[in-house]
């Protein structure tokens, strides 16, 4: 399996402090069955700014780190950008990263809104040939409110990658339920744990596949499976096209 977000990297934002952090979540995610890991720090989000030098040189330190522990696992460097109208500006002069070097770049929405011209810059991302992957859209309020939303994401161009701990129950019944119906419409492409810690918020790919197997079916936990695979080789995604999410589920 191949986990596409997750902040491993240590002392770099809010998630692993310390290299032996980040080796006990390594161990954590090499018993599910993870071979790559796209670390993805938090940038340009008020908080954290991580320039990809420095992204890159932690990135090699982790998997010499790793190897001297011989843990059958690969990092890999990417951003969990936040996304902000300099956006563009930041990827012309090369101060932003894709994930593991590929077409396909993370972006964070603030948690209370969605901003008024994230179609325009999935639009604008499209036309620069990257891919905007949206990050947990489940967590934000008003695509929880409206997740016809993500239907136009998507028609611009844009894939989702929804949270594991949203499937587990991590973030309560309703995000849990409208999860698995995100999952059912074809709005989500990608199951990430956004892993921070061992303790709270650890690699629980494993019990969210699960979930969906017993829920949706087999196929649907092979091709995000497959989705991941093909992220990581830069290869072309091709989608279903998103059904319709019923608000009356949730409220």
């Amino acid at each position: 399996m191949i986990e596409i977000h997750s902040h491993i990297l240590p002392g770099i934002d809010d998630g692993a402090q310390s290299k032996d952090e980040s080796l006990e979540m390594a161990i954590h995610a090499v018993e599910q069955g993870i071979t790559d890991i796209i670390a993805t720090p938090h940038h340009g989000d008020g908080t954290f700014e991580t320039p990809p030098n420095i992204v890159r040189r932690n990135v090699e330190a982790l998997n010499e780190w790793y190897s001297r522990h011989s843990l059958p696992i690969k990092v890999h460097a990417g951003q969990e950008i936040r996304i902000h109208a300099d956006l563009l500006d930041e990827w012309e002069k090369q101060q932003l990263l894709t994930l593991a070097g590929s077409r396909y770049i993370l972006i964070e929405l603030p948690p209370s809104h969605v901003p008024s011209y994230l179609n325009d810059m999935i639009h604008e991302l499209r036309v620069r040939g990257l891919v905007p992957v949206i990050a947990h859209p489940e967590r934000n309020k008003e695509a929880i409110a409206s997740p016809s939303l993500m239907s136009s994401w998507i028609e611009q161009g844009a894939l989702c990658q929804l949270t594991s701990h949203s499937l587990t129950g991590y973030f309560g019944r309703k995000i849990q339920k409208l999860s698995l119906q995100l999952c059912k419409s074809s709005m989500i492409h990608f199951v990430s744990s956004d892993a921070h810690h061992n303790q709270q918020r650890n690699f629980a790919l494993e019990a969210a596949f699960r979930i969906i197997e017993r829920s949706i079916g087999k196929d649907v936990v092979g091709r995000y499976i497959e989705y991941g695979a093909r992220l990581l080789q830069n290869e072309e995604i091709v989608i279903d096209s998103p059904g319709k999410v019923r608000r009356k589920l949730f409220w």
